[in-house]
């Protein structure tokens, strides 16, 4: 039996519009015996080439609201031979161009080296001189064709490490075996077990 019950601990506001990503934080969680609330709030996405700053901001906004322990996430896709472009502004390039626009790109490239990293940023009346950060990242490479229906975002031109398919070629649970965020939420669900009085 899992000595970490679900009702010992108390509910993490996840703040997100992306339900997709709030499914497989929701599924790690439950790993770690957590709960995880979806909150969708409006807010200005502050403007900066580092996703920590991102995250930390964001997350000190969101408490603003909230005021209660919750957390962000900022994710972006890094290809090496359009020197890390688009990286922080992978969602903004992926609403702009979508997956066509950025193979468009890569038309040509032989070096096709890609890293996604995600940062995970936890706030709570605890941590207010400063959202606790978490890392995650995946190497791999971008695929010549978009492939598979699951995931979203660049998921369909993404291939790890390792294997031969994309991440939107994956089900949920081998995605959440080794992708960048789950990796960044892993390590917080794992910090709050051992740190309860962050988000108490």
């Amino acid at each position: 039996m899992n000595r970490h019950r679900v009702h010992e601990l108390p509910t993490i506001h996840f703040v997100t519009g992306n339900k997709a990503k709030f499914r497989e934080a929701t599924r790690i969680a439950k790993e770690f015996g957590l709960r995880l609330s979806f909150e969708d709030l409006d807010l200005d996405e502050p403007q900066s080439d580092s996703i920590e700053y991102v995250a930390r901001t964001t997350a000190l906004l969101a408490f603003q609201i909230i005021k209660q322990p919750l957390f962000v996430e900022d994710a972006g896709l890094f290809i090496d031979s359009l020197h890390g472009f688009p990286g922080v502004y992978s969602s903004y390039v992926y609403s702009s161009i979508g997956v066509p626009g950025l193979l468009k790109l890569m038309s040509g490239i032989s070096d096709r080296r890609a890293m996604f990293k995600s940062c995970v940023a936890l706030c709570s009346s605890s941590t207010l001189s400063g959202p606790k950060l978490f890392i995650g990242e995946v190497e791999g490479s971008i695929s010549k064709l978009a492939r598979g229906e699951g995931g979203f975002g660049f998921d369909p031109v993404f291939v790890p490490s390792g294997i031969s398919r994309t991440f939107a070629q994956l089900s949920i649970m081998e995605k959440n075996r080794l992708s960048h965020r789950s990796r960044a939420v892993r390590a917080l669900c794992s910090f709050v077990l051992k740190n309860r009085r962050i988000v108490e």
